[in-house]
């Protein structure tokens, strides 16, 4: 009777590791298809206008590969010595407009952050929130230098994101407070994201 009993539980805990280990298949796979579905959608709404170009189906990934090329021609075109004057003087325009120039200097401000020759998340740090406790939070440099804002020289700007999502908190710290962590931008924000779930090499 025993031995029945042992045999049911073992074959309850199969059942449940398998169907777990299903979910760790099949979840990934599930996921990223659904976002790949969202973005062709979003796609196929917001170019509807213009109707049918080959197939319904094969349309929103032309329209997504036509996007990709036009942004790959203004990147090879803004690089060109040409094209930098105009982009100068484009810039200091917007700058004479008060509710475009936040908005349009918030978002240049965020993109080159990530991407760029003048990435900031790019210096990932040890933060010591409580010496006592031993307590330290991953983070990035963004800003050495707070002089401008008659901020101490002792201290610096670091952004602590928050684990699963693209939020954080910024935090202006002692630089003794600081110590550099041995690892690339791109496995210190995977590690943080994941919740430490990430393996970093």
């Amino acid at each position: 009777m025993a031995l029945k009993g042992f045999s049911q539980s073992h074959a309850v805990k199969n059942f449940i590791g398998h169907i777990i280990q299903g979910l760790l298949v099949i979840a990934p796979v599930a996921i990223t298809a659904f976002v790949i579905y969202k973005i062709v959608e979003f796609v196929r709404s917001t170019f509807g206008f213009i109707g049918h170009i080959v197939h319904p189906f094969l349309d929103p990934f032309i329209i997504f590969a036509a996007i990709v090329f036009v942004i790959y021609i203004v990147g090879r075109v803004s690089a060109s010595f040409l094209f930098t004057p105009m982009y100068d003087r484009f810039e200091k325009d917007i700058e004479k407009v008060p509710l475009i120039r936040i908005v349009y200097s918030s978002v240049k401000d965020i993109m080159s952050a990530f991407v760029g020759s003048k990435k900031k998340f790019n210096k990932p740090v040890l933060v010591t929130i409580d010496k006592i406790n031993g307590i330290k939070q991953i983070g990035f440099v963004t800003q050495d230098d707070l002089s401008n804002m008659a901020i101490g020289n002792e201290y610096t700007a670091v952004y602590t994101p928050f684990s699963y999502g693209f939020s954080g908190k910024l935090l202006i710290v002692k630089k003794e407070n600081i110590e550099s962590l041995d690892a690339t931008a791109a496995e210190a924000m995977k590690f943080v994201v994941s919740g430490g779930v990430t393996h970093v090499d």
